[in-house]
Parts: structure tokens; sequence; C-alpha cells
């Protein structure tokens, strides 16, 4: 009796140490990307829009006037209205002096610092007691309750919106990852991989959305569109720079950690 016991002890240990490897592994994917994250886009019983966020590429006449201008500017949205705007000239142009005034913007941001937590925010958790089993248990992840992971800035300054959308680009190049302003885990979404809850112990299956922390500088100005002559340039006024960070959650992902521990009835 007692070497039957021992050997489903032995058992019991051997089929659920390789699962527990992986579950709790630190090794990477050539993309950086721990072992225990996985893509979840397509089990995803909620289907999260795409949030890339390109940079906008500028028109012929929009970029002759970044180019006059005394700092970077890389602002989507100032772009976008330079983009949109037109100058033709005529006789009268020759003789035209303008200073029209275009706000203040965030001109740029400069990132100084990117990393991934990849254990941002838990989501889930999958549980079974196992105590009073004589084999182990096979659990997988199974999203309990639809959960929204929402980032942000670290603090409230001018134009957050378009900043945090620049520190999203920049976090995106530099880690290769599907980042998002925020992301949705559906219920019901599920994985296949098992993992095993052995005899006498507790399992606990946490799941967590990643997302990356992007830290750096912004740089504010006030634009002003010059006209003298017959050309035109930008004049940039007044330029402030101010640090800041951001969350961005990591899209149609979670990270799975394992663990399973004896625990008093």
């Amino acid at each position: 009796m007692k070497k039957l016991v021992i050997l489903l002890t032995m058992f019991s240990f051997l089929v659920a140490q390789p699962l527990l490897a992986f579950a709790e592994g630190e090794e990477k994917e050539s993309n950086g990307m721990p072992n225990y994250v996985l893509n979840i886009s397509k089990e995803n019983t909620y289907p999260n829009p795409t949030q890339d966020l390109p940079q906008l590429q500028p028109s012929e006449m929009a970029q002759e006037l970044l180019d006059t201008a005394s700092v970077p500017i890389e602002n989507p949205e100032l772009i976008r209205i330079l983009n949109e705007s037109s100058i033709k000239g005529n006789k009268l142009a020759l003789t035209l002096n303008a200073s029209i005034y275009l706000g203040q913007w965030p001109l740029a941001y400069e990132s100084n610092e990117t990393s991934v937590n990849w254990e941002y925010q838990k989501v889930n958790t999958n549980y079974h007691d196992n105590r009073g089993a004589t084999t182990p248990k096979r659990i997988h992840y199974s999203q309990e309750q639809q959960k929204k992971v929402t980032g942000g800035l670290t603090a409230q300054i001018p134009n957050g919106d378009d900043v945090q959308k620049m520190m999203m680009i920049k976090a995106a190049e530099k880690t290769g990852l599907p980042l998002a302003l925020s992301t949705v885990i559906g219920h019901g979404t599920k994985k296949e991989q098992i993992y095993n809850v052995p005899v006498k112990q507790v399992g606990y299956l946490y799941s967590y959305v990643p997302a990356a922390s992007e830290k750096g500088k912004v740089t504010y100005g006030e634009v002003y569109l010059i006209i003298k002559g017959g050309k035109k340039r930008l004049e940039v006024k007044n330029v402030t720079q101010q640090g800041i960070g951001a969350w961005i959650p990591v899209q149609d992902h979670v990270a799975l950690k394992f663990y399973s521990a004896n625990q008093p009835r």
C-alpha cells in the first residue's frame, strides 16, 4: 500500500511539473515577450477595434512649413491641420504681411524610457480545490467576467489626448507590441493550455493584462504662421518642456501565472 501511495505521488509531481514550468517560466520569445504571455486576439469574445496610430505623412506644403520651424513638430493633429490648409499666391501676396496664431500645441514627444509590466492589472482568477482528490485536476484559463483595462497619463497636462497619442506611437515603435489606449477581455474568452493542480493542493490561475510604461518629455510652444513678401514659414514662441509618463495597455494579450499550494481547510 505504501508503494502505491509513493508511486501516485511521484506520478502527480511529474505530470504537474512541466506545466508549472511553462506557467511560471521567465523564458522569452524572439520578440521579447515572456512565454507565459498569450495572444488572445482570435479567442477574445470582445472584438477590440484596432488602435494603430501611424505617423501622419505631411503634404508637400506642410513639409515646407515644418522645415522652417525652429523646433521639431511631430503632433499628428497639427500636421493634419496643415495638410488640410492651402495658401494660394497672387500679385497681392508679394505685399502681404501676416502673422496668424495657430494656438499653443504639444509639438513633439521625446522618449527617455520604455518598459513593459507583463502583470499590469489582474483581470481573472481560475481556482480549483484538489485537497480531497487522489489524482491531479486539470484547469485552464476561462474569463469569468468581462474586464476593461484603460491606461492613461501619470499626471494632468495640457492637450493630454494629443500627448498620449504621441507617446503611444513611440512606445509601439520601441516595443513592437499592439498597444491601445484601452482594451477589453470578453466574458468566456478561453485558452486551451492545461495546468495541473496536484493532489492535496489548491490551484490558482491568475490572468493579467500587460501594459507598456512610457516616460519622457513633451515640448510645448505657441505656433504662428508668418507670411511676408510671398514667403511663408512657421514661427514657434514660448517653448517649454515637461516630463510625463503613461501606462499603455497591450491589446488582446493576457499573462497567465499558475500557483498551487497546500492550504488548511
